[in-house]
This record gives structure tokens, sequence and C-alpha cells, in this order.
């Protein structure tokens, strides 16, 4: 139900994988290189991600814009942490002891992990080491991580066995974050691969939700996910903007925000 929209072309996303694992910048020669096409094949795929301000060119080189880059999880759990803790303790309150749940990787899905710790007998499915480690200690969890390549930067497992464990699992509740909420392009991500477990984990889900802080309003990031409708509830800290709004309600996804009975 939640399906990532691909970029233009297979191509781009290859040429965004480099680029990400690259730190956000490369040569035009060297993403040719890696990826066994010409000089003029990657020119031509990345005019067209710059029209999208997803990639900036430079002489030689391509760098990922502002928005597209995504800082290391340590960082964004600093970010907006007032915000995130709220958002947290409000989607905890719609959590029952004993449910089923998948949390992501996403550092607001952190917080959530973190307000759970009281909760009993949850059964959680993750490919987060962070959320594994904060509830597997606690009041009789039942956790199940996903296996696959274990990410430096996120402590995410990612891959064939990860997306394999998910789509075992069928849960009450999936809570996914997203890099940006855009008014034209919806939930937006950094990265396929968190859009490809989070379509696996939302097809097995009865409610699917969203956190995302205030500062990601009308941001953009590389992947968005298209049929919105497969989002049930939007959790965060301030009434969005109209755009976001409108959005919100073709889609008739439910806003809740932290804070304001």
């Amino acid at each position: 139900m939640l399906k990532p929209r691909k970029t233009t072309n297979q191509r781009e996303e290859e040429i965004l994988r480099e680029l990400q694992h690259a730190g956000g910048s490369c040569r035009v020669s060297l993403l040719a290189q890696k990826l066994n096409v010409s000089n003029e094949t990657i020119r031509r795929n990345v005019k067209a991600l710059e029209e999208r301000k997803i990639v900036r060119k430079v002489h030689g080189g391509v760098h990922l814009s502002e928005d597209a880059i995504e800082p290391p999880f340590e960082n964004r759990l600093g970010t907006q942490a007032h915000a995130k803790e709220a958002i947290a303790r409000a989607v905890a309150n719609t959590i029952s002891d004993g449910d089923s749940l998948f949390l992501d990787i996403g550092s607001t899905t952190a917080y959530v992990a973190l307000a759970l710790r009281k909760h009993k007998d949850l059964f959680v499915v993750t490919n987060s080491v962070f959320v594994a480690y904060t509830l597997s200690k606690h009041n009789n969890n039942r956790v199940f991580l996903a296996g696959g390549e274990l990410r430096a930067h996120d402590g995410g497992a990612f891959g064939a066995e990860a997306l394999d464990l998910v789509k075992r699992f069928n849960v009450q509740l999936a809570v996914f974050s997203v890099g940006a909420v855009n008014g034209d392009l919806g939930f937006m991500l950094h990265d396929l691969e968190e859009a490809n477990i989070a379509r696996a984990a939302a097809e097995n889900a009865q409610v699917r939700i969203v956190v995302a802080d205030s500062g990601k309003f009308n941001k953009r990031a590389p992947i968005s996910l298209h049929n919105m409708a497969g989002i049930d509830v939007f959790f965060t800290d301030r009434l969005p903007p109209a755009n976001i709004q409108d959005m919100l309600n073709k889609n008739d996804i439910e806003v809740v925000v932290a804070g304001s009975d």
C-alpha cells in the first residue's frame, strides 16, 4: 500500500545511491565508472535530477542538494528533540500493552521506542538496532530484529534478509519516520532501501502511522511515497501549513498534533 514512487528511471536511483555512499558528492567520471555507463548517460540523468532540485551540478562533478543529504542518526537524535519527544509520547499513548508493531530506523521512531519502555508484552518487529536494544530489555517484550547488512551511519539492517523478515509479520501498527513532508509530493524519504522496507511493513499492518516534526514541513527528499491513502495517521508537533493539510485531507489521513489536547 505504501509504494515508493521511483525516480524517472533506475539509473537515477543508482546515481543517488552512489552519491549517498560517497558522502554526498562525486565526479561524473567516477559515477560512470562505478555504474559502467558513459559520462554522457550520467550527465543526462543528472540534468533530470537537477531540474527537480535533488542534485546540483558543478564542473566535473555532482552534489546532492542540501535537503537530499540526511545527517547521521546521532545528529538527528539531537535535532528538534523536544518536538520528537512530544510526538513520541502521543504515539505511545495510542499503543496498548500487548500490541504488535513495526518500528523503522528513523530518529523520531527512536523516540517512540524510548516512550514505550514502560509498556508490557509488546511484540516488536524492527530493522533498527537502537529500537531493538531499547525495547528488548523491558517488561516481557518480544523483539524481532531484521537481519541483513548493518549500516554504520544509522544502525539499520537492510537487504533481502531484512525484507524477508518484515514481510513475515502481520502487525497491528507500523510507525514510520520520514525525511520530508511536502505539500506537492507527500511523504518523502532519503533512501530507496528505507522505502522498500516501509512498503513491506505497511502492506502487513492494520494501522499505518507517520511521525515527523514540523522542521520537515515542505522540505524535499529524493524518494516520494505515493498512494498516500495507505497512511492512516500523521503525528507531528505543529499544525501543518495549508498546502500540507490539503494533501493530507485529499488522502484521508488523520492529523494528530502532539500536545494540542
